[in-house]
């Protein structure tokens, strides 16, 4: 079977080449391979699947729409199932005093929203110009990643990427120098935490004075919480807990749909919403079974006891990670991140891809990020902490035979 994917897909194919077997069946924090083995997933679809495989829920409601009939492909009409998606949307932001925002579909994927809020932003400023900082990732198509700074990805587009001004993250001395140094920009886009840029945390003095270097310039801030949103950091927002930093416009996308279904949103404060009729499209703007598993998605957020877990586990990940950190001295490790978008920092790129694959030999699927030095840890959020201590007792281990086979193998060459 694996000779297929050779012969046929493209060599662009990532994941794969770290994972390599073939998946055929998954459920909660669970993935099993043709021969039956199971994995603890901890990749969960790159923050795709905040509530873990094929929800029971999610699946149910799903299955029932489509067995009533209901139309999955609509364009932007409207439909019962996006009537009921916003409606439980606009009571989430409503209790998080968000109401002055409506909602944009732009198509299925993160990279869409971004591009769409790029395009807003210069649109209603009129200027040209967008800082980003480094680190972030918000996509692959041109607009997006002209933000994003992976030399790798930067190096697949084969055409200047201009209008961009890309700045050191979290760093307070050189912002305002360098942004009013050049040309007043129409945004600021920035991710609270970086995902793909490995995990590296925004302080509360930064965030602030980003907003404020915005108002003074008239321009807007825009937060990428396609990766770090929908619950990943702890809240279902990524910024809840820093009410300064009031975002003009949010990007949305991977766990949104409840299930990993493709669906991307926008949110833009109403003021913003200068868009002419159809001025902004895309075919897929109208995927009816994401807003189903989405419905059911933002109804475990209506009630208080799922929130109040959501934040224990994040507590729990962020203890039991502290503690591995403290049992492995003189292993390098950092902790990085926040809440259950949190993982460890190696002191080089190859021991971190060494714990990767010895996770995977162990039955734990979990990826690197941050040029390869860090340890991304993205569990489903309806894991119990005593699931997830176990899987961090198995993490530690994994580590500390990684770390002692290094010093071996460095033994061994130094003598030879």
């Amino acid at each position: 079977m694996h000779e297929i994917f050779a012969a046929r897909e493209s060599a662009v194919r990532s994941y794969c080449r770290s994972f390599p077997v073939v998946f055929e069946r998954a459920s909660g924090h669970h993935l099993w391979d043709t021969s039956g083995r199971r994995y603890v997933d901890l990749l969960c679809g790159a923050g795709a699947l905040n509530y873990g495989h094929n929800h029971p829920e999610m699946v149910r409601r799903v299955v029932d729409y489509l067995t009533a009939g209901g139309p999955v492909q609509s364009l932007d009409l409207h439909t019962r199932a996006k009537a009921e998606f916003l409606e439980k949307f606009a009571q989430l932001l409503d209790a998080k005093g968000m109401s002055d925002y409506v909602v944009q579909f732009p198509g299925p994927a993160g990279t869409l929203a971004v591009e769409a809020a790029l395009k807003l932003a210069r649109k209603v400023t009129g200027r040209t110009h967008v800082v980003a900082f480094r680190g972030g990732f918000h996509g692959a198509s041109l607009g997006s990643l002209a933000a994003t700074t992976s030399p790798l990805l930067r190096g697949g587009a084969g055409t200047p990427l201009p209008h961009v001004t890309i700045l050191p993250y979290d760093s307070t001395p050189e912002l305002e120098s360098a942004v009013l140094s050049g040309p007043v920009p129409a945004a600021f886009i920035l991710e609270t935490v970086q995902g793909e840029g490995g995990l590296n945390a925004a302080t509360r003095p930064w965030l602030g004075r980003v907003r404020r270097l915005a108002d003074r310039l008239g321009a807007h801030v825009i937060v990428d919480d396609v990766q770090a949103g929908c619950g990943r950091t702890g809240r279902f927002f990524s910024f809840e807990e820093f009410p300064e930093l009031r975002p003009d416009l949010v990007c949305l996308s991977k766990s949104l749909s409840g299930m990993g279904l493709p669906m991307a949103a926008l949110l833009i404060r109403r003021e913003l919403d200068r868009w002419a009729p159809g001025e902004h499209n895309g075919t897929f703007r109208g995927h009816n079974l994401a807003f189903v598993a989405g419905s059911a998605a933002l109804d475990l957020w209506a009630d208080p006891d799922f929130a109040g877990r959501v934040a224990d586990l994040a507590g729990v990940i962020r203890q039991t990670l502290t503690e591995i950190v403290a049992q492995l001295p003189g292993h390098g490790l950092t902790l990085v991140g926040r809440g259950a978008m949190s993982g460890l920092r190696f002191p080089d790129a190859d021991l971190a891809g060494a714990v990767r694959d010895g996770l995977f030999r162990a039955g734990v699927i979990a990826e690197t990020s941050g040029n390869g030095s860090v340890l991304k840890l993205f569990p489903p959020l309806t894991l119990t902490p005593a699931q997830w201590c176990e899987i961090a007792d198995l993490i530690r281990d994994v580590i500390a035979d990684a770390a002692d086979t290094a010093r071996g193998s460095a033994v061994v060459s130094a003598v030879g």
